[in-house]
């Protein structure tokens, strides 16, 4: 089964319309279609940002919000990343490749192209919601 990390823009885009995000999170995560790798650093991201006041002009947001995030805590599979990396100058936005690291993973999914410029890093790729969507489907 694939291992994947989401970054935490697409679980937002998941939350408020139903597009590759959505796709993703709901239709391929919540039946078991690939492992979410996780690390307690990116699940506490997921919850800091999905609190955020500004979600909240999104009908039952935060409801579903809550859902997700306990579905992802009982079905996400843990590491705990050892190697500190400096490559994505948003700082923050390394602990995504430190957790495909820990996790040899095979794909991060991401929204952030400004950062993720690269096509992969070591065996992960990196791709859109769009482009693994449309591979997934392949």
């Amino acid at each position: 089964m694939q291992k994947i990390v989401i970054y935490t823009n697409v679980i937002v885009s998941s939350l408020i319309q139903i597009s590759y995000p959505y796709r993703i999170v709901h239709d391929l995560f919540m039946e078991d279609m690939f492992q979410l790798c996780m690390s307690k650093e990116l699940l506490k991201e997921y919850f800091e940002v999905l609190s955020r006041p500004k979600f909240a002009q999104f009908t039952d947001f935060f409801v579903r919000a809550e859902s997700l995030l306990l579905r992802i805590e009982e079905k996400a599979i843990y590491f705990t990343p050892s190697l500190k990396l400096e490559i994505i100058d948003d700082r923050d936005d390394n602990k995504i490749l430190e957790l495909a690291d820990a996790a040899s993973a095979d794909y991060i999914i991401t929204g952030n192209t400004n950062d993720f410029t690269f096509p992969n890093y070591k065996s992960t790729r990196i791709l859109t919601p769009k482009q693994f969507w449309e591979e997934f489907r392949e």
